[in-house]
């Protein structure tokens, strides 16, 4: 029988598919299902920074919105620390999370200040998780902030925080970068010691009706993996920190396209909530049948068959548009079924 063993941040896990971030791992319960459903590994919800300074701000108005009423009153509630209590409920539960399953757990984080991701990172090793994840990402809003202040300041951040903690540490990096291979072996110079590929971020829209935002939630389908497919095509054989895949992998099918391409595991989250935490077990029943039928004992045999270093047709990986010999006009009438 196929043997799933993978290595990620230098850590062996039984095979590649690791839990994302997200609500689903903050219940113990479904901590136990993913364990017994068969995942290598999870990483825990993200602690983000701003969320806590917003959620403080909104407590502090609350908490003064009636005080120093009168001379005898100075204040309704006791002074607390700013974010002291997030940041703890945040550290309990994610210790709570390590001592419910036996796979590998790791944290993820996302902060405003250097020295903030520096300081929740300390805090987070003394948790005992495996390892951790700085969820990097940037939105532009200023025309003069060039590319090299904010890819400094992620090396910088990298740098710090490798400094700080003996854990392996992980970068989910967004795609919204003018060369992210070149980004990424910055990274790797700073200490990196594996690429999540890519974040997915939440974009807004606008109702039309009520002439206001909203921020949809849209879960990702198998459409959605082609872009880090490629990228974990083109890294392979170019890094020796791990690659992890995220984003629209939904099956078992999936997962070895990525294997395939390059990567040494996944992250998956949309597939969790739309089949189901036992979804984990079908996708690994048909990763080993697949392996079987193609004669693969181990993982390592065939990743990286259709990377960009072992492919003998490397067009997949330097064209980005289209040509007319790749997709014909009736070719993408069939694929939609405009016309039989």
């Amino acid at each position: 029988m196929a043997e799933l063993k993978t290595k990620y941040m230098g850590i062996e896990l039984k095979n590649p598919i690791i839990i994302g971030a997200s609500n689903i791992v903050t219940n113990i319960d479904n901590l136990k299902r993913i364990e017994k459903a068969g995942a290598a590994a999870i990483v825990y919800k993200s602690l983000f920074e701003e969320q806590i300074q917003l959620e403080n701000l909104e407590l502090y108005e609350r908490k003064t919105e009636y005080s120093e009423r009168n001379a005898e009153m100075i204040s309704l509630y006791p002074e607390s620390r700013s974010g002291t209590t997030d940041i703890m409920d945040h550290l309990v539960a994610l210790k709570k999370a390590k001592d419910a399953v036996s796979i590998p757990v790791f944290a993820s984080i996302n902060a405003i200040l250097n020295e903030t991701w520096v300081d929740y990172a300390k805090k987070i090793e003394e948790t005992g998780v495996n390892g951790l994840e700085l969820n990097f990402y940037s939105v532009p809003e200023k025309s003069d902030s060039g590319y090299e202040d904010i890819e400094e300041k992620q090396i910088n951040i990298l740098r710090d925080v490798k400094s700080a903690v003996k854990i392996p540490v992980s970068v989910k990096l967004s795609s919204f970068h003018t060369n992210p291979l070149k980004h990424i072996a910055d990274l790797e110079n700073a200490g990196a010691d594996a690429f999540v590929l890519f974040n997915r971020l939440f974009q807004p829209d606008i109702d039309i009706h009520t002439e206001e935002h909203h921020f949809p939630y849209s879960l990702s389908n198998s459409e959605d993996n082609r872009l880090p497919l490629r990228f974990a095509g083109l890294l392979y054989g170019n890094t020796a920190a791990s690659i992890c895949t995220n984003t629209g992998i939904m099956n078992g099918s999936d997962v070895i396209k990525m294997i395939l391409a390059g990567a040494d595991c996944i992250q998956v989250v949309s597939t969790i909530y739309l089949n189901q935490i036992e979804v984990i077990t079908s996708m690994l029943k048909d990763i080993q049948k697949w392996m079987d039928s193609k004669g693969y004992n181990t993982i390592s045999s065939f990743r990286g068959n259709l990377s960009r270093k072992n492919s003998d047709n490397k067009l997949p990986y330097h064209r980005a548009q289209y040509m007319d010999f790749m997709m014909t006009t009736s070719q993408i009438l069939k694929k939609y079924k405009i016309i039989n």
